[in-house]
């Protein structure tokens, strides 16, 4: 039964209530006065009509119990008590009113704190469940580092029995979270991360990656921590950094065995030349020098074996390493006011590279992009990329004064050259390592270099290579 038809029930009931009182005032003939059971339905009446209502409703029952009144009628009289049964009647619905409305705003308030508290059980359930079943390593502590929450996840990091954690101090542990409020203040929320060092219970030390921040209850300042185990990622990054750095330094040697050379052929050829003149031949001192210069020559002559492909070259998807590099690059160029364009399509093939090496070969002609363009009229870098034919093309332009003359742009030890010379040299190895190539393309203003990459097959197995090199012609990396 809905609440308008059960109001409209009492309606009806409150009005046989009138009508039954006032026939039994009407038709009892005795000096007794039936008006005060019109509190009856007058009560009915407050808990279910307005206030207008209740006030009609007391105004029909006043009349009526003064019109059945048995006594003899006279204004003195009649009047003053007239008003005191309407005040009554009145009084009495508005108060049944009251009461029935704060009982109906109580029973609205109580389901709608019934409903918030089951929405605030799910979801603190889900969190629960969240927070226990996340494989990041979760924990709540108060200022001084106690730990008031961890979660499995945290347990399995630091080699702990589930549920030991609670209680304990997190210093042993992660000793920079237990320094947070190590000034013994109460700062106001803040969030950060860092990377520190970590330490299970059995002694282990690891990396750590962690995100924290603080926030203010009721028991006082508290801080929540996700800690992730970055030993792994530590370990694959130096190792990569390592496999580069030696993939570096043998083509470095190769390059300097190779200038080392071509000078011993020269001073070679001078020695000859003199020897021939025979005015030096019986000087020890001659003789000495010719020594040496065959030492220095077959040190520096001695066979550089081609290079297999490293353990690292696959297929990549080169979409990602853009990201990578997009990542590292825009951040500077826009603190440098340099406009940086990127038109790289949808759906690219995989290609047969290292993608480290293809990085750092970017990063490099970026950074020489960068300082071309850094007294530039326009400031602009374009990186866009195609595909075709089975190569995928990877062009980083720019808007500098471009180069004068490519003749001797990739030989190691140029003059003019800042620092070494060596940087155009050792990209266009690492892309040739991988049966790549790096170019230049003439423009007419500006500066274009050319990243071709050989499409992976459809294993990324590299089949492909062999049109690379077809197209791009001969060569051979050089490792010491």
């Amino acid at each position: 039964m809905s609440f308008r038809q059960a109001g409209s029930d009492r309606v009806a009931l409150a009005g046989l209530l009138i009508a039954a009182i006032a026939i039994v005032d009407w038709r009892v003939d005795a000096p007794l006065a039936f008006g005060f059971l019109y509190l009856f339905p007058i009560l009915i009446v407050g808990g279910v009509c307005p206030r207008w209502a209740i006030v009609g409703t007391a105004l029909l029952c006043t009349t009526l119990a003064d019109w059945f009144d048995p006594y003899p009628f006279t204004l003195a009289m009649a009047l003053p008590q007239d008003v005191l049964v309407f005040t009554s009647l009145a009084g009495t619905g508005m108060f049944a009113y009251e009461i029935t409305r704060s009982r109906q705003r109580e029973r609205e308030n109580l389901r709608r704190v019934e409903r918030e508290s089951a929405a605030r059980r799910e979801a603190e359930e889900q969190l629960s469940f969240l927070i226990d079943s996340s494989p990041v390593a979760i924990f709540t502590m108060t200022v001084g580092g106690t730990i008031v929450l961890a979660n499995s996840a945290a347990h399995r990091l630091l080699q702990l029995p589930p549920g030991q954690l609670h209680g304990k101090n997190v210093r042993p542990f992660i000793p920079a979270l237990s320094r947070v409020y190590a000034n013994g203040g109460q700062p106001g929320a803040f969030r950060t991360e860092m990377q520190c060092r970590g330490e299970r219970e059995n002694g282990e030390v690891f990396l750590a990656n962690v995100f924290f921040s603080t926030y203010n209850t009721a028991a006082g300042p508290r801080l929540a921590a996700l800690v992730v185990d970055a030993s792994e990622e530590l370990r694959d990054r130096e190792e990569a950094s390592l496999e580069q750095l030696m993939a570096g330094s043998r083509i470095l040697m190769g390059a300097v065995s190779h200038e080392v050379r071509n000078v011993c052929g020269a001073i070679s050829i001078i020695y000859e030349n003199l020897a021939r003149g025979g005015g030096l031949s019986a000087s020890k001192d001659f003789e000495a020098l010719g020594s040496l210069v065959e030492t220095l020559h077959k040190i520096a002559s001695l066979e550089l074996k081609a290079s297999k492909s490293s353990s690292q070259v696959g297929g990549i998807e080169l979409a990602e390493t853009l990201d990578d590099l997009r990542i590292v690059l825009e951040p500077y160029c826009q603190d440098a006011g340099i406009e940086v364009t990127w038109d790289v399509p949808a759906n690219l093939p995989p290609v047969w590279a290292d993608r480290h090496s293809v990085l750092q070969v970017l990063l490099n002609l970026t950074k020489n992009s960068e300082r071309a363009v850094e007294n530039a009229a326009v400031k602009r870098i374009s990186i866009g990329v195609t595909a075709s034919n089975g190569i995928v093309s990877i062009r980083v332009a720019d808007t500098g004064p471009g180069i004068a003359s490519a003749d001797k742009l990739f030989q190691p030890f140029q003059k003019g050259a800042e620092s070494t010379g060596l940087g155009l040299y050792l990209s266009r190895a690492f892309v040739r390592s991988f049966h790549g190539d790096l170019r230049h393309e003439p423009t007419p203003t500006g500066c274009v270099f050319a990243i071709d990459l050989t499409a992976a097959g459809p294993h990324g197995d590299g089949n492909t290579a062999d049109s690379g090199r077809a197209k791009h012609g001969t060569y051979t990396t050089f490792v010491a």
